[in-house]
């Protein structure tokens, strides 16, 4: 991965995060982290 596509890639996580946080106040990337602890735990089960 060059830099100017890491760049771009972290641009355009951060504009995601900060439209849902105008948009939703938050909902979907807390949304987001809950089912990525329950995956965690699923795959932590199966080690």
């Amino acid at each position: 991965m060059t830099n100017p596509i890491a760049v771009f890639l972290a641009v355009l996580i951060l504009a995601g995060l900060g439209a849902d946080m105008i948009f939703n106040d938050g909902e979907a990337v807390l949304l987001l982290a809950k089912k990525f602890f329950e995956l965690v735990e699923w795959v932590a089960f199966w080690r």
